[in-house]
């Protein structure tokens, strides 16, 4: 399996703009530019793309573990907070933290746990990124 999407730049790195696109048309000409990246302009960046990426494949790989356990989520509610820091050798994604909150019947607290950490182990995501991952897991 592949996916793609294609990005194009015009101009110099803080007056120039781009754009995102993807086949699916999720993301169709959707801009990006210095200022979405390192301010806070109108529009996205490539650490929002991957922070969205991360959540969305570590609930899926959450409700896959729960799944194997019997245990059916009523709901599982996560957001990733990336951060992209300016380290000696350049800028550097250092670190991406998970809080989820699940709606579980018929699971408690350390059960879980368990299976969010085993998601985020298990994530495709988690284990492309080459950062330091952390995590909060809750019922909520």
């Amino acid at each position: 399996m592949q996916r793609k999407a294609s990005a194009v730049w015009k101009g110099g790195l803080k007056d120039g703009k781009g754009t995102i696109s993807a086949p699916s048309g999720v993301l169709k000409d959707t801009q990006y530019s210095f200022s979405t990246r390192f301010e806070s302009g109108q529009g996205t960046n490539p650490e929002e793309l991957i922070a969205a990426a991360h959540a969305g494949c570590f609930s899926m790989a959450l409700s896959a573990q729960l799944g194997g356990a019997n245990l059916t989520a009523e709901s599982i509610s996560t957001t990733v907070t990336l951060s992209l820091d300016k380290l000696e050798a350049g800028w550097a994604i250092t670190a991406s933290h998970i809080d989820v909150v699940g709606k579980v019947p018929g699971a408690d607290a350390a059960t879980f746990q368990k299976y969010a950490e085993a998601a985020e182990k298990g994530c495709p995501v988690s284990k492309v990124l080459n950062a330091k991952i952390t995590m909060t897991a809750k019922l909520g």
